[in-house]
């Protein structure tokens, strides 16, 4: 089975150019913008040695379509468009398959760790569709690229960076082979650098993390994630609302757990709380539609898969496609 699902992890992901104009002159014949300030931070953040480091950053090279694909996120589509990438009748039936196929290690990760099985394949099957795309961007490139030349979020993939050089002595990971998402994510589960050294566990007891060949090591690792971010065991995760009076809702829509379900009830939603306290804490969260918006509320463990991604948008999308998967196989 491992074999079968990772046959596809190296396809070619098709990415649309941007402008030309708003392009930086790179040579990659010259050293890395503020790549020395770098070597100094992460050799002593990490205890990594100068000469590597420098090194390995000279293999780096700068990737324009990594660029090109962080500026088009697909998570900026609305709501209806988004949508349509995941809930498929395909995606629906891989993830039945996949849990059919992989049943009783699931049952042993949601007995260890607490996390349900539709879940973590949901969470696989938005990520790389069951491990069938892994990503064909190097890591090095990736992070190299966002984290020197891209100003907008340089701080964040340049630690990621560091994090990944530190990872890569940690799991003697080849570090200008690994491959994985134009963000620099990587495995079956697609964790960044700093979350694959937190958060990864070794679930096969082979000694390593290996989020690419041992499944149990990549779907342990997501449940984990889950698990050190809250995951409630049999909570729900959304309520679906039906707003009276749109004028009383907010303006901007966090998703941190900003509310009570009273509050939220106060300004003229409507929804079934199913039983639970009205001090429990939730959040409101809008869906854009083609003639209108959706209203959910968003309860500890729809935060929890924002943990995984930020977006609202990619919360549903994992927590719909799990409740399809999970009708689908019951």
């Amino acid at each position: 089975m491992r074999l079968g699902i990772l046959a596809g992890i190296l396809f070619g992901i098709s990415l649309s150019l941007g402008s030309w104009a708003d392009r930086p002159v790179v040579t990659n014949d010259e050293p890395h913008p503020g790549a020395e300030e770098f070597i100094e931070r992460v050799v002593g953040e990490h205890d990594l040695d100068a000469g590597e480091v420098r090194a390995l950053l000279s293999e780096a090279r700068y990737q324009q379509s990594i660029i090109d694909a962080i500026t088009r996120p697909a998570e900026a589509r609305p709501w209806h468009e988004y949508r349509q990438i995941f809930m498929t009748e395909t995606r629906i039936n891989g993830g039945v398959e996949f849990w059919r196929a992989n049943d009783k290690l699931l049952e042993r990760i949601e007995e260890s760790l607490g996390v349900p099985p539709h879940m973590v394949v949901a969470i696989v099957g938005v990520e790389t569709n069951y491990g069938m795309n892994t990503g064909s961007f190097r890591v090095i490139d990736a992070l190299a690229t966002l984290g020197f030349y891209y100003p907008r979020r340089a701080d964040f993939f340049s630690r990621e960076l560091g994090h990944f050089l530190a990872l890569s002595r940690e799991e003697s990971l080849p570090l200008t082979e690994v491959r994985g998402s134009y963000a620099g994510a990587m495995g079956i589960g697609q964790f960044i650098p700093s979350s694959y050294r937190a958060y990864a566990v070794d679930f096969d007891g082979s000694g390593r993390r290996d989020l690419w060949r041992s499944l149990p090591d990549a779907l342990g690792s997501v449940a984990n994630y889950f698990a050190e971010h809250g995951w409630q065991h049999g909570e729900p995760v959304v309520l679906e609302a039906r707003a009276t009076d749109t004028d009383a809702l907010p303006d901007n829509y966090p998703m941190t757990l900003d509310y009570t379900l009273d509050e939220l009830a106060g300004m003229g939603l409507e929804f079934d709380a199913d039983g639970l306290d009205g001090d429990t804490r939730a959040t409101l969260v809008r869906l854009e539609q083609e003639d209108g918006h959706d209203y959910w509320i968003g309860l500890n463990n729809f935060y929890v898969i924002t943990r995984y991604n930020r977006s609202p948008l990619y919360a549903m999308a994992v927590h719909q496609l799990s409740q399809a998967i999970l009708e689908g196989r019951e």
